[in-house]
């Protein structure tokens, strides 16, 4: 070669290697800064025949991702006739930034094949696309070519499995991995406390900062956001602790971590803290303000957070679709709708009516404030792709509406465009078919749980388990109960809740033996169920060991199992415990004088529940129609007719209450009893609403006691015209023409009942006897001491005709259920202890005489609660009499006065 051809040789390639040195440093400044103008380099590169470059072409594909997408970088990448990790991993990157982690995988195995062998960048990058994939199979899978290629103490390869673990559920391996890493790092401890925080163990997350600090690793402003959302759950104490440990190790306090501290104050209903600590520097974005607003909103403090949102706007600060969600929130809380309209229109205003999250809050305002579900409907249709949440808003607020049918068809509606349920839309769903009591819809929602694997979900489970309870498929609950994974206390109180409500008591009893052994402990609202069966059964030993329990457990202060109290000792005649138990409310609700009222209205302390119903409303509570319906008891039992009237009359013009059925039918035994039946009769006649079936027996039966056939016969006729299938209209008939004298029609009365196919309802009585309930059936002599009991029962009559009372022994009466149970009390309680029956419809009068007469030789009070309240019988008396009943009020009177 000549000296020339040397010289222009080696002046070419300076020139060169000076223009590649140039695109280099251009490519470097456009990809840290992202700007596009950087690609002109391209051309130039090609014309050189630089492209074999591959720090050069990896530096442009980098370029082409950031700022063109994956499509031109992939073309690019194509294009690259040699590529190495970098190039690969660039790619992957790529995909992964733009959300497409399918594709990153797939692109991932296409890399394999190829024969490329990955770094730990590439195998960090694959881990977090199947970290936010959940694609736990997958991950396992690059954990297992982490392992092979040595990477398994790799501090940044380990952060990735770490998170990747945790957020599919297995912590404790998670642990495992970051026990195994080398010389752990800031990111790797903040890593594993993220992932205890967000597996809820906070406790195990506070622990691991604890040796973070003793490791001498110093904790950067994300360790301590993550630290400061356990405080919400562990308390405010702990919460002060990391902020008064962040001021000693000299943080400084960015818009991050500021906004973190706020909003664990104010999760903490300390917002004076959280303003204080909002105003320690003047730096303020969207997202501290929307912090400092949905604080007050959650203290319901409106507003507070309206002005919050006003000095927000004349910061400059535009609020956000989370900013207005936050305070819809508040709205739908205090069920302010106008202020829900309000928002509404700023909503519009800014443009965010089509957003998810505004949209979804403006569903979810309006089905709880409004009367009208359209108002929520044309909310939902303004939002383009309405996420799961904004369906499950709707779904849920059809259902709560009573407009279950819209509920399904918006549930097939959401899923016919592709949008998949998760487990709040299946339980909401699975509420409206509990509601409307659905079999082909829960089976169906059965058969697609089933079908998308959601059943391991404890609140899906939950609401399946009271669907089918709901339904009364008992067995095919329990199926749904065994296959959960994991069960709580409220998948054991649906259950006993359920029970409770078919009458099965027992049942719903032995439902504690079960969550024993499952390991699973009482809450308030299973212990307020349990005492509620207690309660029915009139099961004393066992609601009294439930009480000691709940003492115990640090859950008898709760309101619900408060008001369960009172209403178990109530039920069971004990107004003392129950009035005790009532004054050991700190703040008794509208349910605690409810109940209050109930027990000595029903054990017939007439004077005393209607004083108590004064006391009710002299501490500032407005009655609601329980307590109407319990004070009109009161009166009825009471004998009061004109103040009972009084009351009714009260109802609607002093506290604004429509009398419903039940009001009526209260009304209708009040006059009744007093002998007043054509004025019962005009009740119905006039009353604003058609008379139901319990109404016409509530009137046949007072013509019973008054023997008017008459007008008994009508009532009759008039009820089987509502409802033919009811045997009770027959019996009530029958039974009048007997006591009045008229035997013959009375067995043709039954014999028509007979010819209908219809059958008088089976009687039933049960007590408790040392933790075990008893069953009596009528007719039925499968009671192992059954003899005995017959025994007992002859016994007892030949003692009442010694003792020369006149007692009329009816054909077949010696078997009636009441007398076995008296019987079988009489043989195995101890000496002088109280015999408490349970009885599912109204004593005859033939067993209610007997029991007062054998409490006149025999030292025991015998409480008897049948289907309609409770007898007390004590020293030949009943508290149902008058005479009895004011007898009693002066005696719990004076024991109320001695505590």
């Amino acid at each position: 070669m000549s000296l020339p051809t040397v010289t222009k040789f080696v002046i070419n390639t300076t020139q060169v290697n000076c223009f590649k040195e140039t695109c280099l440093r251009v490519l470097s400044l456009c990809n840290s800064r992202a700007l596009k103008e950087g690609v002109c380099v391209h051309s130039p590169i090609t014309k050189l025949g630089l492209q074999e470059d591959l720090y050069l072409s990896n530096n442009l594909l980098s370029l082409y991702a950031k700022c063109f997408g994956v499509e031109p970088a992939r073309h690019f990448f194509d294009e690259m006739p040699d590529r190495d990790v970098v190039s690969w991993t660039g790619m992957l990157s790529a995909y992964v930034r733009n959300g497409r982690y399918d594709e990153a995988l797939e692109f991932f195995d296409s890399m394999s094949i190829s024969g490329q062998c990955p770094n730990e960048f590439t195998l960090s990058t694959v881990l977090r696309s199947c970290s936010l994939l959940g694609d736990f199979d997958y991950g396992t899978r690059i954990h297992a070519y982490v392992i092979k290629l040595g990477f398994e103490s790799n501090q940044y390869l380990g952060s990735t499995m770490i998170d990747l673990y945790a957020k599919c559920g297995f912590t404790d391996e998670a642990c495992k991995i970051f026990r195994n890493l080398d010389n752990r790092d800031t990111i790797s401890w903040t890593t594993i406390i993220s992932s205890l925080v967000q597996a809820e163990k906070f406790s195990q997350a506070l622990a691991h900062y604890m040796d973070m600090i003793c490791a001498g690793v110093h904790p950067n402003e994300f360790t301590f956001v993550k630290l400061l959302a356990t405080s919400y759950s562990l308390g405010l104490n702990y919460g002060k602790l990391l902020h008064a440990h962040l001021i000693r190790l000299g943080m400084r306090l960015n818009l991050v971590l500021k906004t973190a501290l706020v909003n664990m104050y104010s999760k903490c209903q300390k917002m004076e803290d959280a303003i204080k600590v909002s105003n320690q520097t003047p730096d303020y974005d969207v997202l501290l303000w929307t912090s400092v607003i949905s604080g007050f909103t959650q203290s319901l403090r409106v507003t507070d957070a309206i002005a919050a949102l006003h000095e927000m706007e004349l910061s400059g600060i535009v609020p956000n679709n989370f900013t207005y969600s936050s305070i819809l929130k508040a709205s739908s809380e205090i069920l302010s709708l106008e202020l829900g309209k309000q928002i509404h229109s700023r909503i519009i205003k800014a443009g965010l009516e089509n957003d998810t999250c505004a949209g979804g809050a403006l569903v979810d305002m309006y089905m709880k404030c409004s009367d009208l579900a359209e108002d929520a409907l044309g909310a939902f249709r303004d939002i383009t792709s309405p996420s799961v949440i904004t369906w499950t808003s709707l779904i849920a607020g059809f259902s709560e509406h009573g407009f279950e049918k819209d509920s399904f068809q918006s549930f097939a509606e959401m899923r016919a465009v592709g949008v998949q349920p998760n487990s709040f839309t299946l339980s909401s769903i699975l509420r409206a078919c509990s509601t409307v009591k659905s079999h082909s819809q829960t089976v169906k929602l059965h058969g697609l749980i089933v079908k998308i694997k959601a059943g391991c979900d404890t609140v899906v489970g939950n609401a399946l388990v009271d669907a089918y309870a709901a339904l009364g498929m008992v067995d095919d609950a329990w199926h749904v109960v065994t296959s959960m994974i994991h069960r709580d206390a409220i998948t054991y109180t649906c259950l006993a809740t359920r029970m409770n409500q078919m009458g099965r008591y027992e049942v719903a009893l032995d439902v504690i033996i079960r969550m024993y052994m499952d390991d699973v402990e009482m809450d308030g609202f299973s212990m307020a169920s349990f005492l509620s069966s207690s309660a029915s059964l009139a099961a004393m030993e066992t609601g009294r060991q439930l009480h000691c329990y709940s003492i115990k457990a640090g859950l008898a202060s709760g309101i619900s199992v408060s008001n369960a109290l009172v209403d178990f000792y109530g039920k069971c005649g004990c107004t003392d415990d129950a009035y005790r138990a009532f004054k050991g409310i700190s703040e008794p609700d509208i349910v605690s004088w409810n109940g209050l009222i109930s027990g000595l209205a029903s054990t017939g302390h007439i004077y005393s529940a209607l004083s108590t119903f004064d006391d009710m409303r002299l501490a500032g509570f407005k009655p609601d129609s329980i307590t109407f319906l319990l004070v009109l008891f009161a009166c009825s039992h009471g004998g009061l007719v004109e103040l009972g009237l009084e009351h009714f009359q009260s109802m609607r013009e002093k506290h604004e209450i429509a009398p419903q059925l039940d009001h009526y039918a209260c009304l209708v035994d009040l006059l009744g009893r007093a002998g007043r039946l054509e004025d019962a009769m005009e009740v119905i006649m006039t009353m604003p609403s058609k008379p139901d079936a319990l109404i016409y027996k509530t009137l046949l039966g007072a013509c019973k006691s008054h023997r008017n056939i008459a007008l008994g016969e009508y009532v009759a006729r008039q009820g089987i015209e509502v409802d033919p299938s009811d045997p009770a209209f027959y019996v009530l008939l029958a039974n009048l023409y007997e006591e009045s004298g008229q035997p013959d029609l009375a067995k043709s009365t039954r014999r028509v009942m007979r010819e209908r196919g219809l059958k008088k309802n089976p009687g039933q009585c049960w007590m408790e006897i040392r933790n075990k309930v008893h069953l009596f059936n009528a007719g039925d002599r499968s009671h192992p001491q059954i003899n005995e009991i017959h025994e007992k029962v002859e016994s007892l009559i030949t003692e009442l005709k010694n003792r020369g009372n006149l007692y009329q022994d009816y054909e077949d009466s010696s078997y009636h259920i009441e007398k076995l149970a008296v019987a079988f009390g009489l043989l195995r309680t101890p000496r002088n202890a109280s015999i408490r029956i349970s009885k599912n419809m109204r004593i005859c009068s033939e067993c209610h005489n007997f029991i007062m007469i054998v409490t006149q030789f025999v030292d025991r009070e015998i409480i008897v609660r049948d289907g309609n309240r409770l007898h007390v019988f004590r020293k030949g008396e009943c508290s149902c009499t008058v005479a009895a009943s004011l007898q009693q009020d002066k005696i719990f009177h004076n024991s109320v006065c001695h505590s």
